[in-house]
This record gives C-alpha cells, sequence and structure tokens, in this order.
C-alpha cells in the first residue's frame, strides 16, 4: 500500500485534478481550511469565536534551494503579523527543512530566526514540528538555540521513538514546551516501537512526565485513551496548566466537549496550495493514516 501512495503522488495529471476536483474540495475542506492566508485567518477567527485557539501551517516541506526557502520564511512572517491583528492568541507551526534544512543548518537557522524574533515581540509563539526521524537532532538543537535566545519556541516530539523519553526529560529541565504526538513517519523498529500498544503505553508515560515537569505541553491526540489517561493524571489541578491540541476537522465531538469543559483546545489549521502531496505523503509514509481518517469522518 504504501508504494501504491507514493506512486500516486508522482502522477501529474491526478495531482491536477484533484487540485481542481470539486469532488477533492469537498473531501479537503474538512482538514484544510483553504489555499490562501485569508482562507485560513477567516476559519481562525471562527475557532476563536467558538472557543478554540489554532496553530497555522502553511503546506509544504523539503524545498530545495534558497528560493522557495525565503519565500516559506516570508509567508510564515505575514502569518504571524496578521495573527497578531486578529488577536486571537493564535501561533504558527512550521517544519524546518520548509525553510532550507537540507541546505545547511545555517541556512535554515537565517531563515527562522526572524519568525522566532517577531513571535517574541508580538508576545506569540513558533512551534516547530518533528519529522522524520534523520532530522530529529538537528531539530533539536535549532530548538535548544532559539529556545535559549527568545523562549518563546514549542518543540514537537513522537512517542513511538524509542529515545523519546530521554528528549521529553532534556526539554523539560531546559523549560522548553513540548507538543507530544505518536508520530506518523515509517521508521524501522531498530529507533521505533512497531506496535501499536507499546506506543500508546509510552505516549501515557511521557504525558505524565510532561504534566507534572514540563513547561506548559500539549497533549496532541485524539486516542480517547490518550485524553482519558491525561485527566485522570492531571486530576483537579488548574485547567490552564497545559492544553490539547487536535487536527482541524478530526474529533470535533471530542474537541467540543473538552473545549465546554474548560480546557484550552488549539487546532493544527493546514492551508495552502501544496495539500495533495502533503496529503499523499503522510498515506505513503503511514498507510494506517487512510484508515484513521475513514474512521474519523464517521465519527464526526
Amino acid at each position: 500500500m504504501r508504494n501504491f501512495f507514493l506512486f500516486l503522488s508522482r502522477q501529474k495529471t491526478l495531482r491536477r485534478w484533484m487540485e481542481t476536483s470539486r469532488s477533492a474540495q469537498g473531501l479537503t475542506r474538512r482538514f484544510i481550511a483553504g489555499r490562501t492566508l485569508d482562507d485560513v485567518l477567516n476559519a481562525c477567527r471562527k475557532l476563536n469565536q467558538d472557543g478554540y485557539l489554532a496553530t497555522l501551517d502553511h503546506l509544504g516541506e523539503n524545498v530545495t534551494n534558497l528560493e522557495e526557502a525565503q519565500r516559506s520564511r516570508d509567508e510564515a512572517l505575514e502569518a504571524l503579523r496578521s495573527l497578531a491583528q486578529l488577536n486571537v492568541g493564535g501561533t504558527i507551526s512550521i517544519k524546518l527543512t520548509q525553510f532550507g534544512l537540507d541546505l545547511s543548518d545555517e541556512v535554515c537557522i537565517r531563515n527562522v530566526e526572524p519568525l522566532v524574533l517577531l513571535a517574541k515581540q508580538l508576545g506569540s509563539r513558533v512551534e516547530i514540528d518533528m519529522e522524520s526521524s534523520e532530522y530529529t537532532d538537528r531539530t533539536l538543537r535549532i530548538v535548544e538555540q532559539m529556545h535559549e535566545r527568545y523562549s518563546c519556541i514549542r518543540c514537537v516530539l513522537q512517542a513511538y521513538l524509542y529515545r523519546t523519553e530521554d528528549d521529553t526529560r532534556r526539554m523539560c529541565r531546559l523549560g522548553i514546551p513540548v507538543r507530544l504526538c505518536k508520530g506518523a513517519y515509517n521508521e524501522p523498529a531498530s529507533i521505533a516501537f512497531p506496535e501499536k500498544a507499546k506506543v500508546d503505553d509510552n505516549y501515557i508515560k511521557l504525558t505524565r512526565i510532561l504534566l507534572d515537569e514540563g513547561a506548559y505541553p500539549a497533549i496532541a491526540s485524539h486516542d480517547d485513551r490518550m485524553i482519558d489517561a491525561t485527566l485522570t493524571h492531571w486530576g483537579k489541578r488548574p485547567k490552564d496548566g497545559f492544553e490539547f491540541q487536535m487536527l482541524y476537522g478530526v474529533r470535533r465531538d471530542l474537541q467540543r466537549k473538552l473545549a465546554e469543559q474548560g480546557f484550552r483546545m488549539r487546532l493544527y489549521v493546514p492551508y495552502g496550495d501544496a495539500w495533495y502531496p502533503y496529503f499523499m505523503r503522510r498515506l505513503a509514509e503511514r498507510p494506517a493514516n487512510v484508515f484513521f481518517i475513514a474512521r474519523n469522518l464517521l465519527r464526526a
């Protein structure tokens, strides 16, 4: 199945049809807020009215030249400024390969640092997504460097990697906020738990560490068991000590339930023209995502 999705991702005719098809747009509208910054800002305004926070993800990754990396930087700067004008408590999420990490660490830092500086000035935050394991060490080095200079970073850690407990404890010691997710890349059993049950157990273990020792963690899951474990461990402590994060359009029933209980809920809101390659790569990396999306479409 993985090869099948990789094959589809390379079919230019199919991509053009998907990106212009009304049927495809009807499907993606559930998960992609729109193609333009104005589209996603309108979505953020509505989400905020409904009691949600948002973090914006301008789709795209693995840029191949300086011009693309600089364009990503400029688009992110514009998004930060626009969010500040809306005054809805929004943040931006970025993938470092979109800002030149494949070119060099230095190129990436030159493009990311202006974002972090602006976020600091605006009282906002830059959330740095984690990509496949080949980037983990380099990503965390840049996270630590930006945190030391500006203290307005949150980094993503993935519970399915064996190393993540050590990374979690280090982030806690350094005071770096963490968004904990399970992980969606196709990693070998030599570095990642291959069984879902072990990933779940590790997620709960890491959640408890973050809730007890972390700096305003984000618990990113749509899994009822993970949510219940979080609520049980948190107990009667103030509800503003952490936040839940979920994907735009996924488990809207659970999003509403938690928000109505007074917990902070931040939705990860993707937008842009690059939705098709993004979507197909996610399916290729982890075909179980197909069944996850189908299941949650039925659940609301």
